[in-house]
């Protein structure tokens, strides 16, 4: 993966969308290459590695500069954060098995030896790891143990040890009980709508509507969350075992 010079606002890249504003745009917009996300700009990195901080596999919209953004100014957060492309072994990008307040379905990383995905690490102080954990409260942040799972920075840097956020809840399965992909909002939901009646009772016949009543009941969206469960929809991710009991 070789590098490119990103420089500029949010908005001039076509990144300043957050998924929690138009939650259809889920997992929101990635950069094109390394960044620093600096407020509500990017600007090139001078390094990928950053030893102090810590590094999270992003799968869904913490990946995304917006979301970022947005989580951090609700914190009055306003230092830098590095987000570095790696090539990622071990795992997929699944569906998480709860449907968001923000109104999406989001992802959730599943394991998958064979799997080697491109996504991006942030690199968290201790005040933004916080933060973002504290914006998590359907995952448990693990770590993702060696050799099981290998994070490669674009520079072909291994790294020691890395985190990622895993759903409590567990995933949505494909109808053969392996964890489904997560194909885009749009498309998701329009298959879950089409799957279950009871769904479409809940939150409507369309994604968009889907998305305006799960945004405006939270009680909705913890009904749907469990029908999940009750329709037999849901299987483990396979990460399980790494959370600390």
């Amino acid at each position: 993966m070789a590098a490119r010079a990103v420089h500029g606002t949010l908005e001039s890249l076509g990144l300043a969308e957050a998924p929690r504003d138009r939650p259809l745009t889920y997992p929101g917009a990635w950069p094109k290459a390394s960044v620093l996300l600096d407020g509500d700009e990017l600007r090139p990195l001078d390094r990928l590695a950053h030893p102090a901080r810590t590094p999270v596999v992003a799968v869904g919209s913490n990946a995304s500069p917006a979301q970022l953004r947005h989580k951090m100014a609700e914190s009055a957060i306003a230092s830098p954060i590095p987000m570095v492309r790696a090539r990622v072994t071990g795992l997929d990008v699944g569906v998480s098995a709860h449907i968001s307040r923000h109104g999406y379905v989001s992802a959730s990383p599943v394991s998958a030896p064979r799997t080697a995905r491109e996504l991006f690490v942030i690199w968290l102080d201790a005040e933004q790891l916080a933060t973002i954990d504290a914006t998590e409260p359907n995952y448990d942040r693990v770590l993702l143990p060696a050799p099981h799972f290998g994070v490669e920075l674009e520079n072909g840097e291994p790294l020691l040890e890395a985190f990622a956020y895993v759903n409590h809840h567990g995933v949505l399965h494909d109808g053969r009980g392996a964890p489904r992909a997560h194909p885009g909002q749009h498309a998701l939901i329009g298959e879950l709508l089409a799957g279950s009646a009871a769904l479409r009772e809940l939150f409507g016949e369309t994604p968009e509507e889907f998305c305006a009543r799960a945004r405006a009941d939270a009680r909705r969206c913890e009904r749907g969350t469990r029908l999940f469960a009750e329709e037999n929809m849901v299987t483990v991710s396979g990460l399980e075992h790494l959370r600390v009991r």
